[in-house]
């Protein structure tokens, strides 16, 4: 394997005996679920996560508290529902325990848990969308009250009896009041098949079954037993005469595993192989879709694999990975949509090559020749943003005589998801994919001269964080202490140097960034939930062709790092979106008459139809928006609808990280939307915090790290209290406003695996409109600025922008931008 992981598609070493992965498009296994792309805790508030990183993801469930519960601070399931629903949500999983403060839940008797059922179910079954909420009345009752993986047999029935006893009373107290409840359980830590095999007798004896089974595989040995405990369960369900019962594993994954693209792609396979639902564990943090979103709205390489999972149509197919039920291999889960003439292929989790061999290709649907892109998801730390999947290769293959092509990977990463998109072959030959060169090299290997190298997120400590490798290093303690990353680049220029770090430090930290041990130049890192949480520092670095050596000394405070990152630097960044890859509305048909270019064919709309993309921006600002397409189409973003010749370029304002642009058109064939830029604020309308009017005991602070060196703090908790900025248009139109923030709210709730943060609340007013209330994410630190984009509507000439919160305090603020949505170039 090369260095840097990244995968190209030269002819394959005679020398090398490559994996074989092997897809079988004539084997169905039924309609794509979408089942496995669940959280629990993922959303923490309404609007935490943003609605452009919810909706692309096509959320089947998610699982929360119940409205009010004491477990944790936030991720109250009503309190979420609106953004949940909103963005295309399927159903919340309400675990009703939750309601309890302490873990393990205090165990103050079946009588006192009843008037709390009571409450939550009164509650739900009020709530317009009741009928999308599932109840959890007992959350691991193995362990948790009842005692149930207890040795001795006479002590097991017992106890189980009692739980019996309990789940019968409950379930029949819910039903009492929402008689069309859904309800799941029995939520066992992991799966028992003797308590299964109890639990379903009983609850079918006493008419009590649950119309939802769930149980949690939280070990890493799940990967290799889930299959046997599904086929298991099912056969007690057939030797009971039981109908088959929808399957949730409502809490899966270790810690090592979350935002790690080639490790989700494991679980997820075998859960949608077996149509089961599943949610990922809640381990950390609420309100990151649990370690796949970064801040508010940026997707890190975990929520790029969960895309292409949502991408996926049609049916899925067998897949045959070259060690089934085996952590840490080559897995992979493929579909076929016959009507958009799609096949796709997303695998991953193995270093090294391998051959993806695709049987049965359908003659009449794909022709005798195809066309094969292939992709990469890496993983950027938990919380490091990761721009749009770089195509690696983009080639025309000619269906073989058994119906089979072969697609060869070379130089996998086991971290890394990859998807392969085949497509008819048309006229034409596809674009070769541009791939820069790059290296990666792990700070474990690097000569550390001070610090310590730390073991994490190891098969034996799936608890521990991922890390590139095994270990991550930390900060040297002193001035004297350094780490030297020795590196070979092949020419003179700009690179571009990605950092995947950890900051605990509880504000910016720095460090000394060295070239031969010349040239310094101070870097700042953002804090991070903890040394471990990693995230990615983005920088550009100029070198000399050769042998160089960076060096990150001490600076103000201690780092953690794990990897650094080296790609040069080829021009402005730069994405083309297929359209026959985008969320489509109404009834597209799709034309792949030719293979030049992107060479995914092209989409046709007409009047109804509605083609969705999803453009990644590395921050806030202008980019060079350029629709591919025959004839006039029309973008909307931001709520603003513009219109767009063909091949000619828009200036368009795209908030950090995801944004949803959709286009329609009265009859255009689109081939892609092509982004490119790195975010001009030119045009834009800066106002620092020293601008606003402030009232009712909000005041300017320092606050070294704020633009201008200085914010508005203690504004809100007092209906007088106000910050009123007063801005002025050049015209009337849509705009973004970017509010800079900070805040740090927490509250122990005394889980050390959860780190109980909060998010802070405003209300904003524009000129005589009516408040919006915005929603504030944690940034780890009261010094940390994150942003936040808000489409506001401004008339030509001098605006009132006013934050206030009567009942709470508001985020400090350091500044605020407004860009004009749509800009002639």
């Amino acid at each position: 394997m090369n260095v840097t992981g990244h995968t190209s598609l030269p002819a394959a070493d005679a020398a090398a005996v490559p994996q074989r992965l092997t897809v079988d498009l004539g084997a169905s296994e039924g309609p794509v679920l979408l089942g496995a792309n669940g959280a629990l805790y993922g959303i923490g508030d309404d609007g935490v996560p943003g609605d452009a990183v919810l909706a692309p993801l096509k959320i089947t469930s998610i699982t929360q508290k119940p409205e009010g519960g004491a477990q944790h601070p936030n991720g109250d399931a009503l309190s979420v529902a609106g953004s949940f629903f909103r963005n295309g949500g399927g159903e919340i999983n309400v675990m009703m325990q939750d309601v309890y403060a302490r873990w393990p839940y205090e165990n103050l008797g079946i009588d006192d848990y009843l008037p709390k059922v009571d409450a939550i179910v009164e509650e739900v079954s009020a709530d317009p969308h009741g009928d999308r909420f599932v109840y959890i009345p007992f959350n691991e009752p193995d362990c948790i009250w009842y005692d149930l993986g207890v040795p001795d047999r006479a002590r097991y029935e017992v106890n189980r009896d009692r739980f019996f006893e309990d789940w019968r009373t409950v379930y029949r107290r819910i039903r009492a009041i929402d008689p069309e409840a859904r309800i799941a359980g029995p939520n066992e830590t992991g799966y028992h098949t003797s308590l299964m095999a109890d639990f379903l007798a009983f609850a079918q004896r006493e008419n009590v079954l649950p119309q939802v089974v769930t149980w949690h595989e939280l070990s890493p040995d799940s990967l290799r037993d889930f299959q046997r405990h599904h086929d298991d369960y099912r056969a007690i369900e057939r030797r009971l005469g039981i109908a088959p019962l929808r399957i949730s594993i409502d809490e899966y994954a270790n810690r090592r595993d979350l935002s790690v693209p080639g490790r989700l792609v494991q679980w997820v396979s075998m859960f949608e192989r077996n149509k089961v639902y599943a949610n990922q564990a809640y381990w950390d943090a609420a309100g990151n879709m649990d370690g796949n979103v970064a801040r508010t709205n940026i997707p890190n390489g975990g929520w790029w694999f969960f895309r292409w999972y949502a991408g996926l149509t049609g049916d899925s197919v067998e897949v045959t990975p070259p060690r089934p039920h085996t952590a840490d291999t080559l897995q992979g889960l493929a579909s076929l949509d016959i009507s958009r003439r799609q096949a796709q292929v997303l695998l991953g989790g193995s270093d090294g090559d391998a051959d993806v061999v695709v049987r049965g290709v359908p003659g009449a649907v794909f022709g005798r020749t195809v066309v094969a892109t292939v992709a990469e998801a890496a993983w950027s730390g938990y919380e490091g943003q990761h721009p749009a999947p770089r195509v690696l290769a983009r080639i025309g293959l000619e269906v073989a005589a058994d119906g089979s092509v072969t697609v060869p990977l070379r130089g996998g990463h086991r971290m890394s998801a990859y998807r392969i998109v085949l497509t008819p072959g048309g006229a034409g030959v596809p674009s070769a994919a541009s791939v820069p060169w790059s290296a990666s090299y792990r700070a474990q290997d690097a000569m550390i001269t001070g610090g310590r190298v730390r073991a994490q997120g190891t098969g034996a400590d799936a608890d521990g964080y991922a890390t590139s490798g095994t270990r991550d290093a930390d900060s040297p303690d002193t001035v004297a202490d350094r780490v030297d990353f020795t590196v070979a680049v092949p020419a003179d220029g700009t690179y571009d140097l990605s950092i995947l770090y950890g900051n605990e430090s509880g504000a910016p930290a720095t460090q000394t960034l060295l070239v031969d041990g010349a040239d310094p130049v101070t870097v700042t890192y953002p804090s991070t939930q903890n040394r471990a949480y990693l995230a990615r520092k983005d920088l550009g670095v100029e070198l000399s062709a050769g042998t160089r050596v960076l060096t990150l000394a001490r600076g103000d405070a201690e780092v953690s790092l794990d990897r650094l990152d080296l790609t040069a630097r080829t021009g402005a960044p730069a994405a083309s979106y297929e359209a026959t890859l985008a969320d489509i509305g109404g009834s597209p048909s799709y034309d792949y008459s030719s293979s030049a270019g992107v060479g995914t064919g092209a989409l046709v709309l007409r009047d109804g139809d509605r083609a969705v993309f999803d453009v990644h921006a590395p921050r806030d600002g202008y980019y060079t928006v350029v629709p591919r397409s025959s004839a006039t189409v029309r973008l909307t973003l931001h709520g603003e609808r513009v219109t767009a010749a063909p091949d000619r370029p828009l200036r368009l304002y795209l908030v950090a990280g995801n944004n949803r642009v959709a286009l329609t058109a009265g009859h255009a064939a689109v081939r892609s939307l092509d982004v490119s830029g790195a975010g001009s604020t030119a045009g834009t309308l800066t106002y620092d915090a020293a601008s606003a009017a402030l009232t009712g005991g909000a005041r300017l602070v320092d606050s070294a790290h704020a633009f201008g060196g200085s914010c508005i703090d203690d504004l809100g908790n007092s209906p007088d209290s106000a910050a009123e900025f007063t801005v002025h248009a050049p015209d009337s139109g849509r705009h973004v406003l970017v509010v800079h923030y900070a805040h740090d709210d927490r509250r122990d709730n005394g889980h050390a695996y959860n780190t109980d943060i909060l998010s802070r609340t405003a209300d904003l007013t524009v000129g005589a409109g009516a408040p919006r209330r915005v929603t504030f994410k944690n940034t780890w630190s009261r010094d940390d600025y994150w942003t936040l984009g808000v489409p506001v509507d401004l008339r030509k000439g001098a605006n009132s922008v006013t934050f206030r919160n009567a009942t709470g305090l508001a985020p400090r603020i350091g500044r605020i931008e407004l860009g004009r949505v749509f800009r002639r170039p």
